[in-house]
């Protein structure tokens, strides 16, 4: 069997339980193959966020159901704060939200893998204080890609990415 026959059979369960064992990038350092990847993935995972909750708010819209009867005020709230530009429609305000949210999600993971990468580099440990750090830089990082980003918003989203990823690097292995 020819490997161009062997690339043909093989199926979706092995193309995914293989993607994290090889690199998709080979740029000749860890931590620049490392960043790109974490890149790529998040902000593939970031298209199919904005996609999936753009189509489920389309559907609502489209069917003239009012979903916020009985939702807490916060969820109901959640229509209000969709990607600005994304409307249903095909037009350039619509793919340039979708590639803002896609670069979002990716910035997110390159900058946070690598800080964490480096962090550990620098100091010889993987602990949770590297996550703290990388976890903050991150935070305030993705609040300042927003367009009506504040002091407050900035300090919050550090404190929040801080939390969220000590709290990930403290619960490693638990579960």
């Amino acid at each position: 069997m020819n490997s161009s026959s062997n690339l043909e059979t093989r199926s979706l369960l092995d193309e995914l339980s293989t993607f994290n064992k090889g690199g998709i990038f080979d740029f000749g350092h860890p931590l620049v193959n490392r960043i790109a990847e974490s890149f790529v993935k998040a902000a593939g995972i970031g298209a199919v966020q904005a996609v999936s909750r753009e189509a489920y708010f389309t559907a609502i819209e489209g069917t003239g159901i009012d979903n916020t009867s009985g939702m807490p005020p916060e969820i109901s709230a959640a229509k209000k704060h969709r990607l600005h530009g994304l409307r249903g429609e095909t037009s350039s305000k619509s793919i340039e939200a979708m590639v803002k949210s896609t670069f979002q999600w990716g910035l997110a993971a390159g900058l946070y893998s690598g800080l964490t990468y480096g962090l550990k580099e620098a100091r010889g440990a993987h602990d949770w204080k590297n996550s703290a750090v990388a976890g903050a830089i991150t935070g305030a990082t993705l609040a300042l890609t927003s367009e009506d980003s504040s002091h407050e918003q900035i300090v919050e989203c550090a404190i929040t990415g801080a939390a969220i990823s000590t709290a990930a690097n403290l619960l490693t292995g638990i579960f």
